[in-house]
Formats: C-alpha cells, sequence, structure tokens
C-alpha cells in the first residue's frame, strides 16, 4: 500500500474479517506510515516541550519582575519548587488584584494589607497548593495560612 506519506509498506490483513479488510485498506492508505507517524508525534513533542519551555521562562521572568517591584521575599522550600512557587504566588496575586480592586469594591489601603499578610507566606508549597484556587478567596487562605507557612520555622518544606 502505498501511505499519504507516499512511502510503499506491505501490510497483512489477513487476522481482519474479509468484509472489514477493504475499509482497513482504505483507511490505512489515507495515513502516514507508521515511521513519518512516529517522527511527526516526537516532532511535534519536542515543539511542545520548547514551547512550554520558553512559557515557563516568560513567566519566570515576570514573577522574579513582580517580586522585586513589590518587595516579596524570596520563597523557601525544595529547590525545584521554589520557581513553580513564585510562578504561582505571582498568578494568585494578580488575578486577586483584578478581582478585588480592578474590578472590585476594593481601595488600595485594603490591597495592601493582603499584600502584607502575602509577604509573610514563605513556603513555595503553600503557593503551588493554592494556584487553583479562586481569586476571590486569597484573603481567606492567607488568614488560615499556618505558623509552618510562615517564616522558616520548618526545616522540612
Amino acid at each position: 500500500m502505498e501511505h499519504a506519506c507516499s512511502h510503499r509498506v506491505d501490510h497483512d490483513l489477513s487476522n481482519r474479517p474479509a468484509d472489514k479488510r477493504a475499509g482497513f485498506a482504505r483507511w490505512l492508505v489515507s495515513k502516514d506510515c507508521t515511521d513519518c507517524w512516529k517522527a511527526a508525534r516526537d516532532a511535534d513533542s519536542a515543539s511542545k516541550e520548547k514551547w512550554l519551555a520558553e512559557k515557563r521562562a516568560e513567566e519566570q521572568e515576570a514573577a522574579a519582575t513582580w517580586a522585586k517591584q513589590f518587595d516579596m521575599p524570596q520563597l523557601e522550600g525544595p529547590a525545584k519548587a521554589l520557581d513553580w512557587g513564585e510562578r504561582s504566588r505571582h498568578q494568585l496575586m494578580m488575578a486577586a488584584h483584578t478581582a478585588l480592586v480592578v474590578e472590585g469594591s476594593w481601595d488600595e489601603a485594603d490591597w495592601a494589607e493582603l499584600e502584607e499578610k502575602a509577604r509573610s507566606i514563605t513556603r513555595a508549597g503553600w503557593w503551588i497548593d493554592q494556584r487553583d484556587a479562586e481569586d476571590t478567596d486569597l484573603l481567606e487562605l492567607l488568614d488560615a495560612a499556618t505558623e509552618a507557612d510562615r517564616g522558616t520555622e520548618n526545616p522540612f518544606r
């Protein structure tokens, strides 16, 4: 059979019922051969990984710039969680600011109080755990944080 990629491949269709072979053969020739399909899949996977790495780098840079601008403390925890925690904190804080101040009824004094509470949470894992939280719930979440989420009391984060 000649596949859509123009490669010729012999296929054994004897394991298919006789009344299904013609339809399966039509379907096969409309597709790339196995080698071309795998190559396209692998290339697509590599391009997705590259895109994701570039996106994460952009997000990390934005989070670091924001943290410096708003005097946010360095997060603590395992090395592999630090960048993720910073991105999670940045995204949640930006979403909360939009929801509560820009689109909501909070003034800058209310927001400054929330920012101060956010500065006290330095455990990266806490921010990662809250990454899917509703932006309007941030104040309640900050109030519910434990002492282990603040400062350096717990060396096993």
